[in-house]
């Protein structure tokens, strides 16, 4: 095993593992109940956000292309905007990563319960159940990047094959003429619905920079980063917009938008209650293979901003393995605390909430990266495009989440006084978000 193998084990094929396993998770299997009171409105901010990461993923490539000494849209930010923005946005992105971890092990665990349903037979129950979870695979990630990596590839091939017999029965049915599709009343198109339905698609999406954020880990990051990108993005669109569009409309809107498990309930109200189970079975794996993929993300994010500069020394400390043990065990601490907080909540109500707090805790980072692409002059055009798109989904989400988002956002400041002084963020080593092709 040569050194570059060993220090980056992700070749093209386990890089596109990552990227497809962190975006095909616990969403692909929950989503339809939240977007099926939005209808035709749901299924436009799919093609809106798909064209909208594309756009987002062409800022990020055209700012390392110009800044080939730095290593990301952070250190990019940091330089161009100022440390402090560089910090400011990491870190919420950070928060982001972490956020989502807590509802992914929740919602592994809700499918869970389906054959285990002492794991969910109370708030309290199904809390320290995610909790477990969550801790299982940060100690898988505690073994190294390879490791985890393995797991992303066997797991992503997994997850994939429920959702191609979603893909058979859809296509069946639109075999038959598509009159299932026409059977039941949707809400019609109208665009103020739009934005909000925005930021729940946006949450499906984040993801697609993956790649670019363990891109210290894969080999020839300058091909391998954004071929990974590009195809784990396009391919898990084209599955989203299919599967979520196609299970709304085949079902009765109030059926879909009431039930804690919508795929599995259209593949039992078409091939019966043996497949749906096993539909179940396969989002518990989809679920967990995202969550592993996101474990090491929370990990390696505050890792590569210390190492850049941003953040204090005390996040670069790695193991024998090279793994960020503290910044990892920090961020799945964080993440045990909002699901334990919420033990006693629970419904529709308390997931669309935190699915649109994530996507704002998100979003700042692609905020930051077009607005330094425009104050650099790189890619303006593009650049507008993607700002425009950003703030609009950002305001899709919610005052209540545009807020809580900076609450959490304003909590680096500390942070940010105790940095180490007079590193140069642009030349730094490593940093997340980093888009080298």
């Amino acid at each position: 095993m040569t050194d570059q193998t060993a220090a980056r084990p992700f070749g093209f094929w386990m890089a596109t593992a990552l990227v497809v396993g962190s975006m095909i998770g616990s969403g692909i299997f929950v989503l339809p109940a939240q977007l099926a009171p939005f209808g035709a409105s749901g299924a436009a901010a799919w093609l809106i956000a798909v064209a909208g990461a594309l756009v987002l993923g062409g800022v990020l490539t055209r700012l390392a292309a110009a800044f080939p000494d730095a290593s990301g849209v952070v250190a990019i930010s940091g330089s161009v905007l100022g440390p402090l923005a560089g910090v400011l946005l990491g870190w919420s992105y950070w928060v982001g990563v972490w956020a989502t971890n807590a509802i992914i092990a929740i919602t592994a665990v809700n499918y869970l319960g389906t054959f285990l349903p002492a794991l969910t037979a109370t708030p309290l129950a199904g809390a320290l159940s995610a909790t477990g979870l969550l801790w299982l695979l940060t100690l898988n990630n505690l073994g190294g990047a390879r490791a985890a990596g393995r797991f992303q590839l066997v797991t992503t091939v997994l997850k994939l094959l429920p959702l191609l017999a979603v893909v058979l029965i859809l296509a069946g049915l639109a075999a038959q003429g598509g009159a299932q599709f026409r059977a039941h009343p949707h809400a019609p198109f109208a665009i103020g619905q739009v934005a909000p339905a925005l930021a729940l698609v946006f949450f499906a999406l984040i993801g697609f920079e993956t790649a670019s954020v363990a891109a210290e880990r894969v080999r020839d990051p300058a091909r391998n980063v954004g071929r990974a990108t590009m195809t784990g993005l396009v391919v898990t669109s084209l599955f989203y917009l299919l599967i979520c569009t196609g299970v709304i409309y085949a079902m009765p809107q109030a059926t879909i938008a009431a039930s804690p498990a919508p795929v599995a309930l259209f593949v039992e109200t078409f091939w019966g209650r043996t497949a749906g189970l096993t539909v179940a079975a396969f989002a518990v794996i989809a679920a967990v293979g995202s969550l592993n993929g996101w474990v090491l993300m929370q990990g390696e994010l505050p890792l590569g901003m210390a190492r850049a500069g941003l953040l204090p020394r005390w996040f670069a400390r790695v193991s024998r393995r090279d793994v960020p043990v503290r910044a990892l065990l920090v961020s799945s601490v964080l993440a045990s605390i909002l699901i334990l907080s919420n033990a006693t909540r629970g419904g529709a109500g308390l997931l669309d909430f935190m699915l649109r707090l994530t996507a704002a805790a998100t979003l700042w980072i692609f905020l930051g990266g077009c607005i330094a692409a425009l104050v650099a002059g790189i890619g303006r055009l593009l650049a507008t495009i993607g700002l425009a798109f950003t703030l609009w989904t950002l305001w899709g989400a919610g005052w209540d989440a545009i807020a809580w988002g900076l609450a959490l956002m304003l909590t680096a400041l500390p942070l940010y006084w105790l940095r180490p002084r007079g590193d140069p963020v642009a030349a730094a080593p490593a940093d997340p978000l980093t888009s080298p092709s």
